[in-house]
């Protein structure tokens, strides 16, 4: 048993550990059940408890100087209250309000436990915000500035609960004021409030402003109040006397009286208290002499004539009234009175013009795109005279401006037709006036309109395209001319900017200034590039903008900055064997040599610098053909040095040198070949010779029967086409010869080879612009391609070429024969080339070649050639 019970007491100390919360809401009735804690605790689940009755649960008392007990416990565990809860007053403000209990736990006379529970009084929203007063005033000065703030006090919610206690503000009439609030929490938690300018003020628009301020807690429902915010807005003198009219114009008889005013002015100030009160003085403006005659109430405004005017005096007065506030500072106005004194005697009528956009009394401007029917000027004319002495029409004669009337003896100046600047910019204007009194008087008044300029015009260009030359190699910054563009327009509308348009804006090697001029940016180069085309962009500064574009061709000329440089041989020193066989002149090879300039600075001579002591050899100076110059003989064997030089036409001339070893051998043997190549060639010749029979043959019959079915169709139709006329038929036998000839003479290509160094010449000479080297004697494939008719060509000796071997790789070398007849033939096939495959590299042919040779091109990593000839 005791075992039992000291395993029910651990197992009581591990559940009653554990703290309990309940809640209530304040207000509740007395006696209201919060909860029971044996059950909450589970304590009666357990097995182990066998006498439930002897657990007793118990409340610890309060000491006698704190407040009533709150809660009952019963020894069963159940909570209740004891009295009605408050939590307002009970709990602190702006926190969770709760109160803890201690509750003691027994078994018979053992103590167990004590418990701690927490009861949490919740809070109800049984009170709203509320403002000290229900009313306040505060005050903003008129010209304060934005931002200004002017405090006012918050509200208190005597609720505890956080909810209900958190209080917000909000303008809660017309948001269209210029006031906003402006709300801000403390330290302690508490709100402050305050009222800032958002807009300027004016208190002669609105001097009074009335604003609610909505206090809201977060209750549920929530609950408010509203504070009324009278806010007045002080006055500030920042409003100057306000006449009716700028001028006044009255009539008066030359009569003085001091009872009768002749006009009363009165000028308004919106301002208040002093800053309102105004007073009327003359201004320093007007004259002396007429102010004599006058005189001026200060407080009313009123003027009286006091002293009347001489005959001979001006009838047309100006006074000149200031009308001042008391505020500090004082603010005043201006109005001009006009009086007219009336006498009996005929008068010019007076004319006065006001313009709209004055210079000076007599001249004002316009812009030139004012639109026809504007008001330019208002015209007023005075005659003060009775009777028909007084009536007066007044006339404008001008094609762009005219005059219309208002009411009697007033007008007004309006545009006609449209202004231009550029074809005139002013016009001087005439208005003339002319009373009917016997007899009558004219006055005229003068003036002049200045037209103002508008940007209205296009830049435009001198010429639609700019072209310049300049050369190439100058430095950055060098020159190239100026592109012009005109705008008749003034000030920013015909100050005119240029650019260049350009894809590649920063790599391109031109440039403008503002003014027009174009000079490169970088040195040009015209073998890179020797044409430029862009175009030039122009815009005038005015508003909005216009703009224009031209074309700009630039060329660059070409300077001799780039050396010639051989091609082949194409390494330096290069070494070359050559066979000779006697009693024949033979071509060696050829130097090929290119320069990257142009036209006359690229125009090729070769030369024989060294090495040539028996004027053994020559080089046509154009061609760079090398040959024999005289004939070969046994103790011109060995080796020679030929040192070769290239020299441009440009200047300076520039020039480029190589260097050939040649190794010369001399043979007296015949060959054998000749007989066996001679006759391969004849047979070669007949068979060709008997393909273009048939060739001939067939387009000639071909040409016949096209001949004759093109008659036979003409006829047709001239036959069906003609009414009682005789037809003339064609004769197909001459049509078919006539074809079949001018078919022969358009198939004819003769080969026509330079005999002469100076016909040569010639030919470089004309083509001295190409770039590419010039050979003469080349015949290329194409035109033996040409036909397959026969060519007759002038006799000539026999050549062999034999044994052109090709070494590659080192696997050997090949050799081919080919052989041309030494006496004069009557024909040859020129389609020879194409069936053997002749180029210019196999046949080495520039001139007569009278003699056969071998060409040996060394392997790779050889610089050598074998020429054997005789």
């Amino acid at each position: 048993m005791q075992l039992n019970f000291g395993i029910c007491l651990l197992y009581l100390h591990y559940c009653l550990c554990i703290d309990f919360t309940y809640y209530v809401k304040e207000g509740e009735e007395e006696g209201t059940y919060l909860g029971d804690i044996a059950v909450d605790m589970h304590l009666y689940d357990s097995n182990l408890l066998t006498d439930r009755s002897k657990v007793t649960f118990s409340q610890f008392q309060r000491s006698v100087t704190q407040n009533s007990q709150l809660f009952n416990v019963t020894k069963s565990g159940k909570i209740y209250t004891a009295q009605t809860l408050d939590s307002d007053t009970l709990c602190s403000y702006n926190q969770e309000c709760f109160k803890t209990i201690k509750i003691a736990i027994q078994q018979a006379k053992a103590f167990i436990k004590i418990l701690k529970v927490r009861v949490v009084i919740q809070d109800i929203n049984d009170h709203q915000p509320k403002f000290k007063n229900e009313e306040i005033n505060i005050q903003f000065s008129e010209d304060a500035s934005i931002g200004v703030r002017r405090s006012i006090p918050n509200a208190i919610d005597r609720d505890v609960g956080l909810q209900n206690s958190q209080i917000s503000y909000h303008l809660g009439n017309n948001i269209d004021n210029p006031f906003a609030l402006s709300t801000s929490k403390s330290v302690d938690g508490i709100s402050q409030l305050s009222i800032f300018l958002k807009e300027k003020l004016d208190r002669e628009k609105q001097d009074k402003y009335v604003l609610e301020i909505v206090a809201k807690d977060g209750g549920l429902p929530p609950k408010e109040s509203v504070l009324i915010v009278k806010v007045t807005v002080t006055d500030v003198n920042d409003n100057t006397p306000v006449f009716l009219r700028k001028v006044y114009n009255i009539t008066t008889k030359n009569k003085a009286s001091r009872m009768m005013p002749i006009i009363t002015l009165t000028a308004t100030d919106l301002d208040s208290g002093d800053n309102g009160k105004v007073s009327y003085h003359f201004s320093s403006k007007t004259a002396s002499s007429t102010k004599s005659h006058f005189m001026l109430n200060e407080r009313t405004g009123e003027i009286y004539l006091q002293q009347i005017f001489p005959l001979r005096s001006k009838l047309l007065n100006e006074l000149y009234v200031r009308a001042t506030d008391k505020g500090k500072p004082p603010l005043s106005s201006a109005v001009l009175v006009l009086v007219n004194i009336i006498n009996q005697q005929n008068n010019y009528p007076s004319i006065d013009v006001n313009f709209v956009s004055p210079v000076s009394e007599s001249s004002a401007t316009i812009s030139e795109d004012t639109a026809v029917g504007s008001f330019i000027a208002y015209v007023m004319v005075t005659d003060n005279d009775i009777g028909l002495n007084g009536e007066v029409t007044c006339e404008l004669h001008h094609d762009k401006f005219q005059l219309l009337m208002l009411e009697s003896k007033e007008y007004k100046v309006n545009l006609k037709d449209p202004v231009d600047r550029e074809v005139q910019d002013h016009y001087d204007i005439t208005i003339s006036c002319e009373d009917q009194g016997s007899p009558s008087l004219e006055t005229k008044r003068k003036f002049s309109i200045q037209v103002m300029d508008v940007n209205d015009v296009q830049p435009k260009f001198t010429k639609s395209t700019f072209k310049f030359l300049t050369y190439e190699n100058k430095k950055a910054n060098f020159p190239i001319g100026f592109i012009n563009a005109t705008d008749p327009d003034l000030g920013q509308g015909g100050q005119l900017t240029y650019s260049l348009l350009t894809n590649n804006k920063y790599n391109f090697p031109f440039q403008i200034t503002n003014y027009g001029f174009i000079s490169t940016r970088k040195p040009l180069d015209h073998e890179i590039k020797n044409i430029y085309k862009f175009q030039v962009f122009v815009k005038d500064n005015g508003k909005p903008s216009f703009n224009n574009t031209a074309n700009v061709f630039i060329e660059v000329m070409d300077e001799n900055d780039n050396a010639p440089y051989f091609s082949f041989p194409s390494v330096n020193p290069f070494s070359l064997d050559v066979h000779y066989y006697p009693n024949k002149k033979t071509n060696i090879t050829v130097l090929k040599a290119f320069d990257r300039d142009s036209r006359t600075n690229a125009f090729l001579k070769y030369e024989i610098l060294r090495g040539n002591d028996k004027h053994l050899f020559s080089v046509n100076p154009y061609t760079g053909v090398l040959s024999f110059s005289r004939p070969v003989y046994q103790d011109d064997v060995g080796s020679y040095n030929l040192e070769f030089i290239v020299k441009d036409s440009g200047t300076p001339v520039l020039s480029a040198m190589t260097t050939v070893s040649l190794t010369l051998t001399v043979s007296n043997k015949t060959s054998r070949i000749m007989p066996a190549v001679n006759k391969n060639l004849n047979e070669m010749v007949e068979v060709d010779f008997a393909i273009v029979i048939v060739l001939v043959a067939m387009i000639v019959s071909i040409a016949v029967v096209v001949s004759i079915a093109t008659c036979i169709i003409r006829c047709n139709r001239a036959r069906n086409a003609a009414q009682g006329g005789a037809v003339e038929v064609m004769n197909p036998s001459l049509n078919s010869r006539s074809e079949r000839r001018q078919l022969i003479n358009q198939t004819d290509s003769s080969v026509v080879i330079p005999k002469s160094p100076s016909e040569m010449r010639n030919r470089n000479i004309q083509l001295v612009g190409l770039r590419s080297q010039l050979y003469s004697e080349d015949v290329s494939q194409n035109d033996w391609k040409t036909s397959t008719l026969a060519t007759k060509l002038p006799s000539t000796k026999q050549i062999y070429v034999q044994q052109v071997a090709v070494a590659a790789g080192g696997k050997g070398v090949q050799e081919s024969t080919c052989m041309v007849p030494h006496k004069q033939s009557d024909r040859i096939a020129t389609h020879l080339g194409s069936h053997h495959k002749w180029s210019d590299g196999q046949t080495g042919l520039y001139e007569e070649i009278a003699a056969i040779f071998r060409v040996f091109i060394g392997v790779k990593g050889s610089n050598s050639i074998r020429i054997n000839a005789m």
